[in-house]
């Protein structure tokens, strides 16, 4: 095997192990990343939920107060405000969504579906767990959702969804006596959820690791040729040269062309060493000769 084809088989092969590591390892970053990214817009979305609900509890019901003695305007309810909300961005972003999902609701647009109440069942389940992060398929594609519990911690939360006695009149003339009653103090009742995509990130992720994977290809090929130029012309075809004139003289030939390499590394001490070489078998020819 010729030496310029033992260094590229070792070239190439050390190239394909650092390519690898380099893939994985840059693929998990960039996956992390995508990832948090979308956990951070998900949390910026629940973020804006809250803010909502804050300022139609601070701001928007005092504001109403009056009017729910004649008739019960869902306006001046937190949730009722952040959904609407929400249900207006997702006219833009239908990808998003942000839901109260309540096992037994006063509105029944919010009680929770299948895999929301699983979602508040292992709240219940786990009663000090704030957070609950995890993905699912929804028509729209692949979907982070970030769900928090929502827990009765106040008690006038309760003239509401206590007992139907208890509860503002208006509010059963519209919805109805036979949901959304029966909540207790510090019980689990729902959990709001909400759900961003994970296709935008995911596809950025996976643009760039092309970019970087192809982009890494295109050095090492640079670098191969590059390589292969230097030990071309800086060693294979000096060695070559020189391996013709020793095998010119050894055959007897002392009239072979000389080749002198005026450079101090290895292939001009070689050189220099099959000079010496040959004016010592010359002379000893001679010396025979005589």
């Amino acid at each position: 095997m010729k030496l310029v084809l033992k260094f590229n088989v070792v070239f190439v092969l050390v190239f394909l192990i650092g390519l690898g590591i380099a893939g994985v390892l840059s693929n998990a970053l960039l996956q992390d990343n995508a990832r948090d990214e979308i956990v951070q817009s998900a949390r910026i979305t629940m973020e804006a939920a809250l803010v909502t609900r804050a300022y139609t509890s601070t701001q928007i019901k005092p504001l109403l107060e009056t009017q729910m003695i004649y008739t019960f305007l869902p306006q001046s309810v937190p949730a009722y405000a952040a959904t609407e909300y929400f249900n207006d961005l997702r006219g833009k972003y239908p990808e998003y969504s942000y839901k109260e999902a309540t096992l037994n609701p006063t509105n029944p647009r919010d009680r929770a579906a299948d895999w929301e109440a699983d979602i508040v069942n292992q709240f219940r389940q786990e009663p000090t767990r704030v957070e609950m992060l995890g993905e699912r398929d929804t028509p729209n594609g692949r979907s982070l959702y970030l769900a928090r519990p929502i827990q009765i911690k106040n008690a006038p939360c309760l003239a509401c969804h206590s007992t139907v006695d208890a509860a503002p009149r208006t509010m059963v003339e519209r919805y109805g006596n036979a949901n959304g009653f029966g909540w207790k103090l510090n019980e689990v009742v729902g959990a709001q959820i909400v759900s961003v995509p994970t296709a935008v990130p995911i596809a950025r992720a996976n643009a760039t690791f092309r970019v970087f994977m192809l982009s890494l290809t295109g050095v090492f090929v640079f670098i191969f040729v590059v390589l292969n130029l230097m030990l071309l012309f800086i060693v294979i075809r000096p060695i070559t040269h020189l391996s013709r004139i020793a095998d010119q003289v050894s055959l007897g030939d002392l009239e072979a062309a000389e080749f002198n390499v005026h450079s101090k590394d290895e292939i001009g001490v070689l050189s220099d060493s099959l000079a010496r070489m040959r004016k010592s078998l010359t002379q000893a020819l001679k010396m025979l000769e005589s």
